[in-house]
């Protein structure tokens, strides 16, 4: 299939000329995926301008996902990104619900796990986007979840370290 559409957006191009696979698949996606691949990206060069380092993006383990994992100054933090249309019914930041949250933790323990960085500080930020006509207006939001309270709900960590925002 990759090479089918290779091929297919190759042709009638000049030869400096070659999106990628992925840049044809985006194209076919739909609106929805289309303008969150397009907040992502937004949000990514917001914190970029801001001197921050880009550790991953999209990244996942099973069924868990972290949009952006940047470090900020010696500190990990997990970013999500939600993107809406300008005159949505709902805001970004209200589409961070506590299901999600909960899930962002679980996310976060996972990419801690993998990269053997329990010990380094971390927060979790919010870049709420909004777009209107092709443009897109990015918002951060520090410390979106915290986990200061110790109930059975948002003991999140499997391990003792102080720090941690669970």
């Amino acid at each position: 299939m990759l090479n089918f559409l290779r091929r297919f957006t190759e042709l009638g191009r000049g030869q400096n000329e070659k999106p990628s696979a992925a840049a044809a698949l985006r194209r076919s996606a739909p609106a929805s995926a289309r303008t969150g691949s397009a907040g992502e990206e937004a949000a990514a060069e917001l914190l970029s301008r801001m001197g921050w380092t880009i550790l991953a993006r999209n990244w996942r383990s099973r069924h868990l996902e972290l949009d952006i994992v940047a470090e900020e100054r010696g500190v990990l933090v997990f970013v999500e990104v939600k993107t809406r249309a300008h005159g949505s019914l709902q805001s970004p930041h209200e589409a961070l619900t506590p299901v999600k949250q909960e899930r962002l933790g679980r996310a976060a323990q996972a990419w801690l796990d993998a990269h053997h960085a329990w010990e380094r500080p971390c927060r979790f930020d919010l870049v709420c986007v909004t777009s209107r006509q092709g443009t897109y207006h990015t918002e951060l939001i520090r410390n979106v979840i915290e986990y200061g309270d110790q109930s059975p709900r948002h003991s999140l960590g499997r391990r003792d370290t102080s720090w941690q925002p669970w």
